[in-house]
């Protein structure tokens, strides 16, 4: 048990390396926003290592990123997409790993839910720095700006997932009949 537990230590270290990383190299070429690159590493941590491991790197990501960096800004953008993220990485570990449902329903059920998290705390947080936010506002950068990101997650993330398993590097979960 202890490998495991030191195993998912060191791969969530690295999904958390990785969600610093790949927005900085997306910056660097104008394309973050709307490719999502920070969302990538989260959902892969709550997939492969399960819904702890994927909450904590979620929850972590974007402060540290936004401690390191200056993205995104730490109020009022960080602290929503502290729980976005989060959202991610628990429903993916708990749809996927615990649930047992195939990766496109864990991804596609924490993608809706992680939303969903991110137009309530941008709400509350946006409200509280006294800007503006409604639901136009939130469709449009959820699902609209988005789009563009959650193709790629929707290809890239099932890929390596199943690529991993095919290899024996990570262990496939039994599907519930």
């Amino acid at each position: 048990m202890k490998h495991f537990s030191i195993k998912n230590l060191i791969l969530a270290a690295l999904f958390l390396a990785l969600g610093i990383l790949l927005p900085m190299l997306f910056h660097v070429v104008g394309a973050g926003s709307a490719f999502l690159p920070m969302h990538i590493p989260v959902l892969l941590c709550g997939l492969i290592c399960g819904w702890q491991y994927g909450a904590l790197c979620g929850f972590i990501v974007p402060l540290l990123s936004s401690l390191f960096t200056g993205m995104p800004p730490i109020f009022p953008t960080a602290p929503a997409m502290m729980l976005e993220l989060c959202a991610y990485g628990v429903m993916t570990g708990l749809l996927y790993r615990r649930a047992k449902q195939n990766i496109y329903v864990s991804l596609i059920g924490s993608m809706l839910a992680g939303r969903v998290v991110s137009g309530l705390a941008n709400a509350v947080f946006m409200g509280m720095a006294g800007k503006a936010y409604g639901f136009s506002m939130f469709l449009t950068g959820a699902f609209v700006t988005a789009l563009p990101g959650i193709v790629i997650q929707l290809i890239a993330v099932p890929l390596i997932v199943m690529a991993l398993e095919k290899a024996h590097v990570l262990e496939k979960p039994r599907q519930l009949a």
